[in-house]
């Protein structure tokens, strides 16, 4: 059972990790794979609004989908922007790529091939990877433009049978370490982090909070 003091020092972390950036009409709409199919939901729903006339879904089989399904991230995501009403030819491909890095510079690649040059972009991710993703598309792909969203689902909305909460906080509580600690490996742009979000995180790692924090 997850107790009320780790809920509320999650839901500290969670509101961390969000930018909360305010969209804008881009060249371009990246959704970045994982096992949270929302994000598709997500990136259709803004081709459809309007606010980038190209999407491109990113993701091989990663940490968490290796285990879970044989047919790739970014397959996957396409055929939900499909069924959703976005034209197959305004979507692209990235099927290959296995984290965040790699989403980055393997888009950079395939649009290279494509000889397609977005100047901007809306970058879509789960809600509590908002912040992450940023530092990583801005440390790989600095002379762009990025705006991150997620989909509009609150903390307390988000959990599923498929995601369930408790894993949710493993992750949060992993990728506030990641982002503490990439820059100096090269992954990420530095990002401040307050020392009321670094307590939590250090409270939550006490909790048992543990099984995303990174080995080394």
């Amino acid at each position: 059972m997850i107790t009320e003091e780790a809920l509320s020092l999650a839901r500290r972390l969670w509101d961390y990790h969000h930018m909360n950036h305010a969209l804008a009409k881009c060249d371009c709409i990246l959704a970045l794979g994982s096992h949270d199919l929302r994000v598709a939901h997500r990136a259709a729903e803004l081709y459809i609004e309007g606010w980038a006339p190209l999407v491109v879904m990113s993701g091989g089989l990663g940490n968490f989908t290796q285990e879970m399904w044989t047919e790739t991230e970014a397959d996957q995501f396409a055929a939900i922007a499909v069924q959703k009403g976005v034209p197959a030819e305004a979507i692209l491909i990235e099927n290959r790529s296995t984290n965040t890095g790699e989403n980055i510079l393997f888009t950079q690649r395939l649009l290279h091939q494509k000889q397609i040059d977005p100047y901007n972009f809306i970058v879509v991710q789960k809600p509590y990877m908002e912040r992450r993703s940023y530092a990583t598309f801005k440390k790989h792909w600095p002379e762009k433009q990025v705006l991150v969203t997620s989909p509009q689902i609150p903390f307390d909305e988000y959990a599923t049978h498929e995601i369930p909460l408790e894993r949710v906080i493993h992750i949060m509580t992993g990728d506030l370490q990641r982002i503490k600690h990439y820059p100096s490996k090269g992954f990420q742009i530095y990002q401040e982090i307050p020392v009321e979000i670094w307590d939590a995180y250090e409270r939550l790692v006490e909790l048992g909070f543990d099984k995303h924090l990174m080995k080394n």
